[in-house]
Order: C-alpha cells, then sequence, then structure tokens
C-alpha cells in the first residue's frame, strides 16, 4: 500500500539532488531525445494501463475509471495479455544505453511487471486456484470513504460499478476449479467481510446526499443484487469439493521466478535462504550473549540454562509479561508516534513533515486475516487523502488467545512495530515515494526495498540511541529481526523444501520464540501469501550491504541522514538498481 506527504523543501532539495545523481541530457552516453521519447511513452503507457487496471488507478488516486469494474473472465484474460505484449514490443523500441540512470530503472520496472502478468497467466495461473483473489470489497470501500471528490460524485461511481458484481462473481465461478482450501476459506472470510460496504455503509452515506429518492432507490437496489452476488459466491464456495484441490504449495521452479518477478534481488530465492539461515546463527549468539548479561538482574542466583535456546526463551518470557491491556492496544499505538518523531528529529536522523498526521485505526473487515497490522496510504495522484496505520482488533478473543497475542507485542516489541509500520518505516518511506520524480517508481514499487527499509529503520534507531541502549530492547529488536529472518526460513522451507506445519510451528516457537498465536497467525499467512515474506529479510540485507559500501566510499563525508534521504529519494525502486545510481560506477 502507498502512502504519506512530505516536506516541501528539505525533501524537495534531497529529490532535486536525487534527480541530478540519477542521471540525465548526455551524461554517460545518454541521449536527451531518447529520453525525451522514453518520457512521452511512459506517459501513454500510464494512461493505457489504468484502462485495463481500473481498481489499481482508483487505489493510487487516479479516479477517471472509478465506475468500471472488469468482469475477470477468460476474455478480459486475452486482453491482459495482448496489453502486456505490445507494450514489451513498444519497449524494443529504445536501446537502454541511450537511456539516463532513472529511466533504465523505469524502463527495467515495467518490463518486470509486462513479464510477470504474462508469467501470472500462463504458468502461475492463480486465477484457476485462488478464489480470494476475486473480491470486490476493497475499491468499493475506497470510494465511499475517501474524500478525494464530493460524496455524490463518488456514490455515482460507486453505483455504476455496482452493475458488474454480479457479472464479476459469476465470471469467478466459472475460472475457479481445483482452489486451494486455506484460499478458499480465506476468500469466504474476506468476502463475508465486505458485504457490509454494500448491505450498511452505501445506503448510510446515500442519507447525507439529496441524490433524489428514487435514483437512490436504483442505486440501493443494485448494491442488493451486489450483497446477494457476494454471497452466492461464499455460499459457491462452501458448496464445492473438488477432487483435486491444489495444494498452497508452489514448489521450487514456480517459487524461484516468482520471487524474481516480485523481488528483484540481484540473488536468487535459494541464495537469500542460505543468507537467511547464517544470520539466524548469528543472532541467536548475540541474543545468548544479552540474556546471559541480563540473567543477575531477572533471576539473581539461579542456575542458568546450559542450552542457549532455553536459556534466550526463558529470558525473552520474563520480559514479555510487560504488556499493555487488550483494550489499550490501539490507544499505547497512538501514544507512541509523537515519541519517534521527536526521537528523530532530536537525533537528525531523516527529515519528516508535521503536515500530513498519521491516523490509526481499527483494521477494516475486508482487511482481516493476514497481517496485523499494516499501513494504507494514497498514492502519488491523491497526497491528500487519509494514510491509517491499520491495527488487528482484539475485541472478542479468548483471553489466553489475547494474552499470548500481547505478550508478543509487548512494551518492547509494540515499539518496534510503531518503527517499522509507521515513523521512520513505511509511514515515512511511503511519503518519500509519493514525491519521487518518477511516476512508475511510486506506482510499481518494490515490495523488498519498501519491507527492507522498516526493517533496517529499526536498527538505525536502535543503533542511535532508542531505547537508552537498554539491553533488554536490544535482546528483543534481535528477536524481532529473528522474525524477519525466519519468514523467509519458513516461507522457502513450506514453499520449496515441504515443510510441515508441525516443524514450521517449531521452528517459530523454539527458534523464533514467538507466541503461539503470533506462530499459528504465520502459519496461516504462509498458507496463503508466497515469496512476500521474504522482502522483509532480502531488503534488509541489501540496505544493509549498500550502506556499507556507501559509507566507506564516502569515507570521512560519509553522514548517515544524507544517505537515508538520497536513499529514500530515488522512490520505491529494487535497492539493486538504488546500488547502482548511489554508488555509481563502483
Amino acid at each position: 500500500m502507498r502512502k504519506l506527504l512530505l516536506c516541501a523543501t528539505a525533501a524537495a532539495a534531497a529529490l532535486a539532488a536525487c534527480n541530478n545523481g540519477s542521471g540525465g541530457g548526455q551524461k554517460n552516453g545518454t541521449d536527451s531525445t531518447a529520453n525525451i521519447a522514453f518520457n512521452s511513452y511512459e506517459q501513454r503507457f500510464i494512461d493505457t494501463l489504468w484502462k485495463h487496471n481500473p481498481d489499481w488507478a482508483t487505489s493510487v488516486g487516479f479516479h477517471k475509471y472509478d465506475s468500471v469494474l472488469i468482469v475477470p473472465d477468460s476474455a478480459a484474460t486475452q486482453v491482459q495479455l495482448a496489453f502486456a505484449q505490445q507494450q514489451l514490443d513498444s519497449l524494443k523500441s529504445f536501446d537502454l544505453a541511450t537511456l539516463n540512470d532513472a529511466n533504465k530503472i523505469d524502463y527495467q520496472l515495467i518490463q518486470n511487471y509486462l513479464q510477470s502478468v504474462q508469467w501470472s497467466v500462463n504458468e502461475l495461473k492463480s486465477s484457476e486456484w485462488d478464489p480470494a483473489g476475486y473480491n470486490v470489497s476493497s475499491t468499493f470501500a475506497f470510494i465511499l470513504n475517501e474524500n478525494y471528490a464530493p460524496l455524490e460524485s463518488r456514490l455515482r461511481s460507486f453505483a455504476a460499478r455496482l452493475q458488474q458484481v454480479p457479472a464479476y462473481y459469476e465470471a469467478a465461478k466459472k475460472r475457479v476449479k481445483d482452489p486451494v482450501p486455506e484460499l478458499t476459506a480465506l476468500a469466504i472470510d474476506q468476502n463475508n467481510g465486505g458485504a457490509s460496504v454494500f448491505e450498511n455503509d452505501f445506503a448510510d452515506s446515500l442519507k447525507k446526499t439529496s441524490i433524489p429518492s428514487a435514483e437512490q432507490a436504483t442505486m440501493l437496489a443494485s448494491a442488493q443484487a451486489a450483497s446477494k452476488a457476494i454471497h452466492d459466491y461464499v455460499g459457491w464456495l462452501k458448496a464445492l469439493k473438488p477432487e483435486h484441490p491444489r495444494s498452497f504449495r508452489l514448489g521450487k521452479a514456480l517459487y524461484e521466478q516468482k520471487f524474481k518477478f516480485d523481488i528483484q534481488s540481484s540473488s536468487s530465492a535459494t541464495a537469500i535462504y542460505e543468507a537467511a539461515l547464517q544470520r539466524k546463527a548469528f543472532v541467536h549468539g548475540e541474543m545468548t550473549k544479552i540474556s546471559r548479561q541480563l540473567w543477575p538482574k531477572y533471576f539473581g542466583q539461579a542456575p542458568m540454562p546450559a542450552d542457549s535456546l532455553e536459556l534466550v526463551g526463558r529470558m525473552i518470557d520474563t520480559l514479555s509479561v510487560q504488556h499493555v491491556k487488550p483494550e489499550e492496544f490501539q490507544s499505547a499505538i497512538e501514544k507512541q508516534i509523537p515519541v519517534l518523531i521527536s526521537f528523530i528529529k532530536e537525533k537528525n536522523l531523516l527529515y519528516l513533515d508535521s503536515t500530513k498526521p498519521l491516523v490509526v485505526r481499527k483494521e477494516p473487515a475486508y482487511m482481516a486475516g493476514v497481517a496485523g497490522a499494516s499501513i494504507s496510504a494514497p498514492g502519488p495522484y491523491d497526497k491528500g487523502g487519509n494514510t491509517y496505520y491499520n491495527v488487528g482488533s482484539l475485541e472478542g478473543w479468548p483471553k489466553e488467545k489475547a494474552e499470548s497475542y500481547l505478550r508478543e507485542y509487548n512494551k518492547y516489541i509494540l515499539q518496534i512495530l510503531d518503527i517499522h509500520e509507521a515513523i521512520p518505516g513505511h509511514y515515512t518511506q511511503l511519503v518519500y515515494a509519493n514525491q519521487s520524480p518518477s511516476l512508475i517508481k511510486s506506482l510499481m514499487g518494490n515490495g523488498a526495498m519498501i519491507e527492507g527499509w522498516a526493517v533496517y529503520t529499526e536498527q538505525m534507531m536502535l543503533d542511535n540511541g532508542y531505547g537508552h541502549d537498554e539491553p533488554e530492547m536490544w535482546l528483543m529488536w534481535y528477536k524481532w529481526n529473528l522474525r524477519t529472518v525466519c519468514n523467509t526460513i519458513l516461507d522457502y522451507s513450506v514453499h520449496v523444501k515441504d515443510m510441515s506445519k508441525e516443524d514450521a510451528i517449531h521452528l517459530l516457537t523454539k527458534e523464533a520464540f514467538q507466541q503461539a498465536a503470533e506462530a499459528e497467525g504465520k502459519w496461516k499467512r504462509v498458507s496463503v501469501t508466497s515469496v512476500q515474506l521474504t522482502s522483509y529479510f532480502t531488503g534488509y540485507k541489501e540496505i544493509m550491504d549498500l550502506r556499507d559500501a556507501y559509507k566507506k566510499q564516502q569515507g570521512k563525508d560519509y553522514n548517515l541522514k544524507t544517505f537515508n534521504e538520497k536513499f529514500l529519494g530515488y522512490g520505491s525502486a529494487p535497492v539493486k538498481y538504488i546500488r547502482q545510481l548511489m554508488l555509481g560506477n563502483q
């Protein structure tokens, strides 16, 4: 998801510097005529992209196609493939060597996207086995809730889209065959959760307008038809008894290909997996050292466990009892944001804009079921929209489950979560991304760079004294970082090496020291997603490697704030491309 707004002065200066550094004119053999032609092509590409992807357009703030809902039938798939091939053919007319650095990245991002579309349709074929891919609620909710246009105008776009909802779900029924059971369950939960947008929210919004009653009645009838289509789809999924349901595990060949397209790393999935195993061993060693240091403080003269994992586990369990009450979970997050802002300003780590506050809210029902916390922010066309920190609710949870969850997000880790998701993590990075001179880099942001930045900022904050350098905070950060590492190990092991649920839970609870509720949630996540969990460690590793190289290159002129702002100034591009720009020919 995309994020916030930024600085008008310092950020603009940083971005201008980035733009100048990214190459232009005749620099390095580039051709100004070729770059002008490519910039014109980019605009034509984006204009056409939105015609074929109206939901995506709406989500990033381009509202020309708000009233359009594409029915996902076989004809639409052929149109999608034709578009991808046509655009790939157009790219061939440009010689990459003649483009400046910024346009080279855009070229590669567009090419990767188009090739990914072809591969997804022709080889991955998730439209056949992922029923959760069919869900209209999110875009409808966006149109209803975001104040980018007068309410009546948005409601009429909403109503126009409603006309295609029944056909949308009929097409979905025809496409789905031998679905993954776990994805079927997710589809049922999320579609049921999103139905309230049509059954309640739309009607409530209509009451606030002066739209004629007859027109309102027609709109409401369409909403009822849409709601019925959703519930019919859910009922159809519940009754479906496929003879050969597909496993949620991708297998090595598909996994490596998806990793290549989604992560855009300079390494293979296998290489990143092996690096994660090495990192896990290092982190275990650091956690053992800290736990031995802390043991006398919390256990006095009690004998220290000989087994290092048991020692660390005992120490973490002791610290984890310090957490907020279930009903205070969201408010605790809200109170933490100003503290983070103050620390960053005091240490001069990064420019932050104070004009766009972060709105902490309960996670919407249509988003539930994958992650407990996330950021939703306006795209590059809609920078004035709200930025939300979505927090999963603990309402209605059994006492034992809530306690387990809160021990996982104890007073230390809750702060690290806020750094990661909000400031200076996702919220801050995506503000900069929306200010990038390149629309392509904002639209096709690289997930590994985005997640990697959030993980990188956790360590950066602690390295600069956040948490007063307390060993307790460092121990908990290593535990949190270990989760990032084990995300990669888990995802690769499950999808490529057929890791069982029992072994996965053991990895997460015994080797990554996670609570049972967190481990169960992660198992659910890895069974309904693939590759994305590797983005955290991959991006983090590549950013840390880049910073080390940049620091060495700059020598005595190295400055952390300069590195952070320059890195963010390139937009959400893959780290391997940012590295080329920041290090030059090195």
